[in-house]
Parts: structure tokens; C-alpha cells; sequence
């Protein structure tokens, strides 16, 4: 699957955005999407370094139009924990020299919320 395949929308509710300050976004993701899937769909889409994902299937609302009685549609919902510091990191390269290394990854998603 596609990047833009998996990742369907943001989820905005008022837990989601007190949640945003801890460096976890909400979103919508195709129910038949994998953790790992939607780890690397969203580390291509906004070019953040993801830490943790956690799913969670939502089932639909029974409702009612008058005599008849429908249900909404069941989603699958992901929480994604992003690197809110990603610093350099630093290893021992050949003849015991330390190599520093930069990554050029974000410390948000700018376009969350529309910005």
C-alpha cells in the first residue's frame, strides 16, 4: 500500500490535542494497515522519526432515522509517538574514532492541524 493509502485523516478531539504537547498524533489509518506499515507511512509523508504506534479498531454507533435502524461504519484508529528531540548520534567508527552523525528529521507534523 501507498503512503496516502494508509493514512486517511487526522483524528482532532479535544484528548488528541492535549496529546500533541507529549508528541502523539491521532489519525485515522486503513483498517487493514500493519504498525509497522503506518510507522513508515507516516515517516515518509512528514519526515519525523516515529518511536511507538498503537492501534486500535473502533467499532460503529447504531443509529436511528425515524422506523429504521442503521450503524455507522467501523475504523481503525493510531496513535503514532514521534522523536520530539531528535538529536545527533554518535558511534565508534573504524580505528575507534567517534562519528557523529545528523539526522534531518522534524520535531512536529506542521501539517496537523492545517498550519
Amino acid at each position: 500500500m501507498k503512503p496516502e493509502e494508509i493514512i486517511i485523516a487526522p483524528v482532532v478531539t479535544e484528548k488528541s490535542n492535549d496529546e500533541l504537547q507529549q508528541g502523539k498524533y491521532t489519525f485515522e489509518v486503513n483498517k487493514k494497515a500493519t504498525k509497522v506499515e503506518i510507522a513508515k507511512a507516516v515517516e515518509k509523508l512528514f519526515e519525523v522519526k516515529v518511536l511507538k504506534v498503537n492501534t486500535m479498531n473502533v467499532l460503529g454507533k447504531k443509529k436511528r432515522v425515524g422506523y429504521h435502524v442503521g450503524k455507522t461504519s467501523d475504523w481503525k484508529k493510531a496513535i503514532v509517538t514521534i522523536d520530539t528531540n531528535p538529536g545527533d548520534t554518535t558511534y565508534l567508527a573504524k580505528g575507534g574514532k567517534e562519528t557523529k552523525v545528523s539526522k534531518k528529521y522534524k520535531d512536529s507534523i506542521d501539517e496537523f492541524m492545517g498550519a
